[in-house]
């Protein structure tokens, strides 16, 4: 997205879309090695746990080796982080990214490792919003222009709202595990019919954010080409509200695909547009 922005703008650089594709690639591994490890620690993957498997939980990987595979990605993306700020900022701006690189490495491993894991205090959707939204989107557009536009916070919040939606599915799915280890997830705090309409008000919010901004936007029909998965969001939706916990898992796949083919659908529209 947030080189779809640049793009707009007629800013875009393949070789800042790469890097920051490659180091995002490696803090999503990161992050789902360092969730693996530390819920094994504080017990949130007990054998009753209701979604996918994993390798610590069955035994297939140690706790060592899962350790050496949470610090080589941590290594990974800080590597290709580096290589990113060094080709796109330099001064102050390489000080300031270098710091927002290491707040997301910590962020990612601190979700769920450590003696107070934030995730297991309810603050995992406002990291995802601000880590997957802002940061990541405007923190892009940036490296791309060296310049930021307050609009680009519009379609940088939607994506912190799904992304925030895909997490909440995760938690809508574990809530009871959640509640009997103590991980008090919004999931956990609210009960799972206000975490339906939580899901839905995420949802909502992010399509109404992405209108704004391209109203504010608009010179062409193909700009609104996002609007074809308007269907697709609104039979998720359907889904989630009639769902058991238990059934969640399924929809987790379905609305990271469907996010992505939104912000697919959002930067053809702004090639479309750059074009006619």
């Amino acid at each position: 997205m947030g080189s779809f922005l640049a793009l707009e703008y007629r800013l875009f650089d393949w070789k800042i879309f790469l890097l920051t594709a490659l180091t995002a690639i490696f803090l999503q591994i990161l992050s789902n090695l360092a969730n693996d490890y530390g819920d094994a620690i504080h017990g949130a993957d007990s054998a009753d746990r209701v979604g996918p498997k994993r390798g610590l939980q069955n035994g297939e990987i140690t706790l060592p080796q899962m350790r050496n595979a949470i610090i080589l990605c941590a290594v990974l993306a800080f590597g290709a982080g580096i290589t990113l700020l060094y080709n796109a900022v330099s001064g102050s701006g390489f000080i300031i990214f270098l710091v927002l690189g290491l707040l997301c490495i910590a962020g990612a491993i601190m979700y769920t490792m450590g003696k107070k894991p934030y995730g297991y205090s309810g603050f995992g959707d406002v990291s995802v919003f601000l880590f997957f939204g802002i940061v990541g989107v405007a923190g892009t557009f940036y490296l791309h222009t060296h310049g930021f536009k307050a609009g680009i916070l519009l379609p940088a919040s939607a994506l912190g709202f799904l992304s925030a939606g895909v997490l909440n599915i995760n938690n809508m799915r574990d809530i009871s595990t959640d509640a009997a280890t103590g991980k008090k997830t919004i999931v956990v705090r609210i009960g799972l019919a206000q975490a339906k309409k939580y899901h839905l008000a995420l949802i909502v919010m992010a399509f109404l954010f992405i209108s704004i901004y391209t109203d504010a936007h608009y010179t062409c029909v193909y700009q609104l080409l996002y609007l074809i998965t308007a269907p697709v969001f609104f039979m998720h939706l359907k889904g989630i509200m009639k769902e058991e916990s238990s059934g969640m898992d399924k929809y987790l796949k379905q609305l990271s695909l469907t996010t992505l083919l939104l912000v697919i659908t959002f930067g053809l529209g702004i090639i479309l547009q750059n074009n006619v």
